[in-house]
């Protein structure tokens, strides 16, 4: 599994969540407290909005807190959206391009967890990916072709919706083809206005993520970075958090049971 933390809200820099926070992004890369993965050694990313629509990507394959590049870059730059991301592989190779977050256009994407026996439908799930969208395929994780699969269900127009029909769509060719869990989710998303973040699961072991509300914004964390009592709101499972405007709005992350349209 993996971890991560978002940011929207008055620009900050980087480190300030990466990397000095009691139990900061890279503290979490050596020792996560939460789940059942404490070390998370297989890359590393972030992605940031300045004042450009796309967003900007910087990633490697070292553990995060050995990339000298990580801590100068995360120093001196400052955004008022970024997401961070290290990794613990569930079996994809250790390369950049399997690294998150992931991107197209003006959307990035990251996310932790599983489908359960991904290894054994990895052709039938490529297949989903829409053709039109397929040149953006670097990588070989399941959470990449999930973001791809939302983009072709309407990420664009409906960003939650998007989302669930392509989480669904997995979770049907996993319990078709895989093995379990089914699905594991949990995921930051993002236009560079509205940042989305939400978890699900096919059983009872939603990835953990919580949200805390700051004087100039708000930081999501797949665990919180602080011992501050009472501060962290944890994002209930089968829901998706919008944030905007330093606004906090909840929704139903409904997704469809039955997947008719999907190829098994």
């Amino acid at each position: 599994m993996c971890r991560f933390l978002a940011w929207t809200g008055a620009p900050r820099y980087l480190d300030e969540l990466v990397l000095d926070q009691k139990q900061s992004l890279v503290a979490q890369s050596r020792n996560a407290a939460i789940g059942k993965t404490p070390i998370n050694a297989d890359g590393f990313g972030l992605a940031w909005y300045s004042d450009r629509a796309e967003p900007c990507f910087y990633k490697d394959t070292h553990p995060a807190w050995s990339d000298a590049n990580l801590r100068q870059l995360a120093h001196h730059t400052r955004a008022r959206l970024f997401m961070a991301h290290v990794r613990a592989s569930t079996g994809m190779a250790t390369s950049r391009n399997n690294c998150h977050p992931f991107g197209h256009g003006r959307w990035s994407f990251m996310h932790n967890g599983q489908a359960g026996g991904h290894e054994m439908f990895r052709q039938r799930l490529d297949g989903m990916i829409p053709e039109q969208l397929y040149d953006h395929r670097f990588g070989a994780t399941e959470g990449e072709a999930i973001f791809l699969i939302a983009l072709g269900h309407g990420l664009d127009a409906d960003p939650v919706g998007g989302m669930a029909r392509a989480v669904a769509e997995v979770e049907h060719l996993a319990r078709a083809r895989g093995t379990l869990p089914y699905m594991r989710f949990a995921a930051c998303w993002s236009d560079g206005v509205r940042l989305f973040a939400g978890r699900y699961a096919s059983d009872r072991f939603a990835p953990s993520l919580f949200y805390r509300h700051c004087r100039a914004g708000i930081v999501v964390s797949s665990e919180p970075l602080d011992e501050v009592a009472g501060v962290w709101i944890e994002v209930p499972a089968g829901a998706v958090i919008e944030l905007s405007g330093g606004q906090a709005i909840t929704h139903r992350f409904d997704v469809p049971a039955h997947m008719p349209f999907a190829t098994v």
